[in-house]
């Protein structure tokens, strides 16, 4: 596809138990329909399931939905990239060999987009306050750990994700005030004085867009409370809400 009008989502937690997890999956699936077709790049910027873990022969049916609309824009010619969150910790071969993702399990990554360099990260771990995070991260993420989780019977390892999913949803929703925010506005703002022209970030869950000498700093929110996304268009970045007919957030 010639065109790289790109958007970018996270922190859907698609799969989560509660009262309205129905009604987010179907407005997600609304606005990955009614993507334009100019639409080149989808970035996923962590946490689109409230957990990934890729057994053999297994997927949870929660999810198939989404899968197969995420595969029909591949099929379409979107580069879907994904970007691993704190929830995505067991990420195998099935999104990038059978739906056609471009997979950065590390959690960031740079690329160069409509002449702007962007660093994208989920941005789990990075403030000093997230010590227990990073060590839970090194746990979750280790090849034996997960060869050895993987091993379980899928009924009781989805159970235990799920309890551990709805713990760390929690404690984001407790921690992830002002004090918090500001720490990862201070990260940001340090990187955008090197070389990137723009610094996306997820896992608060608070969208907001903020200019630093001439640059930009984005969060891309959630689709949980915010239902909020960024778009990148002719290299201006706007930060919009899907739920309020994609309303402009200005912060």
């Amino acid at each position: 596809m010639s065109c790289d009008l790109a958007y970018f989502i996270s922190d859907a937690h698609l799969g989560a138990i509660s009262p309205d997890a129905e009604t987010r999956e179907t407005r997600l699936i609304s606005f990955l329909e009614t993507l334009p077709p100019d639409t080149g790049y989808l970035f996923i910027v962590g946490d689109l399931f409230d957990f990934w873990i890729e057994y053999d022969h297994a997927i949870r049916p929660e999810y198939f939905r989404v899968l197969h609309e995420l595969m029909r824009l591949r099929k379409a010619g979107v580069e879907i990239h994904y970007v691993a969150g704190n929830h995505d910790f067991a990420l195998g071969s099935f999104l990038s060999d059978v739906i056609g993702m471009k997979i950065h399990p590390s959690g960031c990554f740079t690329m160069t987009l409509q002449g702007k360099l962007l660093h994208i990260c989920h941005g789990d771990g990075l403030i000093p306050s997230d010590t227990g995070l990073r060590i839970l991260k090194k746990i979750l993420r280790n090849p034996i750990c997960q060869k050895i989780y993987r091993r379980l019977h899928p009924n009781t390892g989805v159970a235990i994700a799920e309890a551990c999913s709805r713990i760390s949803r929690t404690s984001i929703h407790v921690r992830y005030h002002e004090a918090e925010q500001e720490a990862y506005r201070n990260i940001a703002f340090s990187l955008l004085k090197g070389a990137p022209d723009i610094v996306l970030f997820a896992h608060t869950h608070y969208p907001e867009i903020r200019s630093f000498n001439g640059k930009i700093y984005c969060n891309t929110g959630d689709w949980i409370e915010h239902f909020s996304y960024a778009v990148l268009k002719s290299g201006e970045l706007s930060l919009r809400r899907y739920a309020q007919e994609n309303a402009m957030i200005e912060t």
